[in-house]
């Protein structure tokens, strides 16, 4: 579970070319569906066009960065309509009054907090009068430019921990990484080991720990590549900008 600032600005990495190529500008979310469906990019050398990466099409998001594929999971926005429609909508959530089926005004929306594996809308934070508090996705009805509607009984279901949010993401989480465990590597993991295996690191790579990984001139092997996938997105961006052959 990420919060919606924790992406903007996050570089994103091409895994197949080892390269940046831009950086998350924006957030857009889809208000019928509740979920982040794109990410906006931003690079110096697109001065005109829009472009945007789907949800879909990250593999995963890290503290250092955002991993894609390749470049071409990238589109301009006029290739995609979907996505431009959501952007014009600019449903943004973080300053959106809620009220609920009653009318009554019951705070602004802070923050909210997504799912970064699926771009599911968790649940936000809200100021109140005198704290924040919690809600889960769960207690909201309509999303949109300025107003967020909820549920009348929303009240009585304040979190006091975005942490509660988790309930049944852990348990989902675990099950998929037990059957990562027992099943064959997904096919853009193998897309990974084929990419990296043989090249050759042009610099030292640490774990987040400080613990050092793959010691500068390593020529990498596959089990190298899959000790990297298990440390997470973050040592495997760090690893792809990093090497040669």
């Amino acid at each position: 579970m990420k919060k919606s600032n924790q992406f903007v600005g996050l570089p994103i990495i091409s895994i197949a070319d080892g390269a940046e190529v831009g950086h998350v500008k924006s957030l857009v979310v889809n208000p019928k569906e509740g979920m982040v469906d794109f990410l906006t990019v931003e690079h110096a050398d697109w001065q005109i066009s829009v472009r945007a990466v789907p949800f879909k099409k990250i593999v995963g998001v890290g503290e250092f960065a955002v991993m894609i594929e390749d470049s071409t999971s990238i589109f301009d926005l006029t290739e995609i309509p979907i996505a431009n429609e959501l952007v014009q909508k600019k449903i943004t959530v973080v300053g959106a009054k809620l009220i609920d089926r009653k009318g009554q005004l019951i705070g602004e929306a802070t923050e909210f907090f997504i799912n970064e594996d699926t771009g599911a809308i968790l649940g936000l934070e809200l100021s109140l009068r005198s704290k924040k508090v919690i809600l889960s996705s769960e207690q909201l009805i309509t999303y949109g430019r300025d107003l967020i509607v909820i549920k009348e009984e929303a009240q009585l279901n304040f979190l006091d921990k975005a942490e509660s949010l988790l309930g049944g993401v852990v348990e989902v989480e675990e099950e998929v990484a037990v059957s990562v465990e027992t099943n064959e590597l997904s096919e853009f993991q193998e897309k990974q080991l084929k990419l990296l295996t043989g090249r050759t690191t042009t610099k030292d790579i640490f774990e987040r720990n400080g613990e050092l990984l793959f010691p500068n001139g390593t020529t990498l092997n596959k089990e190298d590549v899959r000790k990297a996938q298990e440390k997470g997105p973050a040592v495997l961006a760090e690893l792809s900008m990093n090497v040669v052959g």
